[in-house]
């Protein structure tokens, strides 16, 4: 039992090229952000302004910790790898994949999206180039760096499925 783990920058492609990377695996597909939502019962945006960042950081590590008992592809939020202890358990989990995209590709993706707290922010090109920067060193610590700029979901996948192929056991893989 493994987990495939999928982390990176908002608007990088998780929780699309996670839905298909599991039904390419055959495995179950857990969005961490969607179960702190579900858990609380607010939007994540709605947990940084009430609550705060530490407070849905919490969160986050404990529902990250259930997720990788689980044989899933796990998709992280952006910020999860800030956390030393989630990188130790990401590693430990299994093959942590970094998806990674252009700042202009990154801003058009979430240009119409009022739901990331982080980029809440008057210059969102400003805050995106800032906050690349501080999770560069934390972003590189994961297995594979995948770069979603110029490739369709499904090319992504296949892009997962070649360096998995390098990490897991064959019957992990599809056939």
């Amino acid at each position: 039992m493994t987990a495939i783990v999928l982390t990176g920058f908002m608007g990088t492609g998780k929780t699309t090229v996670g839905r298909l990377l599991a039904e390419r695996l055959g495995k179950a597909f857990i969005d961490v952000d969607e179960r702190i939502q579900r858990r609380t019962g607010l939007r994540i945006v709605e947990i940084f302004s009430q609550y705060g960042e530490a407070f849905f950081r919490q969160l986050e590590r404990e529902e990250l910790a259930a997720a990788l008992r689980e044989d899933a592809v796990v998709s992280t939020g952006g910020g999860a790898m800030l956390d030393p202890e989630n990188v130790q358990r990401m590693k430990a989990a299994g093959p942590v994949v970094c998806l990674s995209a252009s700042v202009d590709t990154i801003l058009s993706r979430t240009a119409a999206d009022t739901e990331r707290p982080l980029l809440q922010h008057q210059d969102r090109r400003e805050r995106v180039e800032a906050l690349l920067a501080e999770r560069a060193s934390a972003y590189a610590q994961a297995d594979v760096v995948i770069d979603t700029t110029q490739r369709s979901p499904e090319e992504v996948v296949e892009a997962i499925l070649v360096f998995l192929g390098t990490v897991l056991r064959p019957e992990e893989l599809p056939a």
